[in-house]
């Protein structure tokens, strides 16, 4: 059984990598509860950026993109479970886990269609998320890996 525990919520423990807001979302996944980091920075319609998967990634890696953004938007970008400062428990990161972690997120944080950037094979959970009932993506950008500007 999947579940949100609660909404997010300001953690002063996180390190801002973009010059945002720093947030933990709580999740629970096959009875384990998850926390989950992720920052907002900028104003305007949503936008949400993921970072690529690899053993190095975080949201960090989009701060070049993120800033720019924020001018004119309002950019959120996360750390994927088992990577960045999000929790690292001993779980099976799959398709399944990543695929319910991003309707459950992106259902908790907007109230609106969301444009989502992605980085690497990040896309293949944008896209899906895109085709998801309802809508919850307008528009769906895939970054090559190494791009982040």
């Amino acid at each position: 059984m999947v579940r949100v525990l609660d909404r997010d919520r300001p953690s002063s423990s996180l390190q801002y990598q973009l010059g945002g807001a720093t947030h933990i979302f709580h999740w629970q996944w096959q009875e384990q509860a998850l926390t989950v980091a992720y920052e907002t920075i900028g104003e305007g319609a949503p936008v949400l950026l993921l970072p690529a998967f690899s053993t190095v990634s975080n949201r960090a890696e989009l701060q070049d993109l993120a800033t720019g953004l924020a001018s004119h938007l309002q950019v959120t970008a996360l750390d994927w479970p088992g990577f960045g400062e999000s929790d690292r428990l001993p779980l099976d990161y799959g398709p399944a886990l990543y695929t319910q972690f991003l309707q459950d997120f992106v259902a908790a944080n907007f109230t609106m269609p969301i444009a989502i950037v992605a980085a690497g094979h990040a896309a293949g959970y944008a896209l899906a998320l895109a085709h998801h009932p309802p809508p919850v993506a307008n528009w769906c950008w895939s970054l090559p890996p190494g791009v982040d500007r």
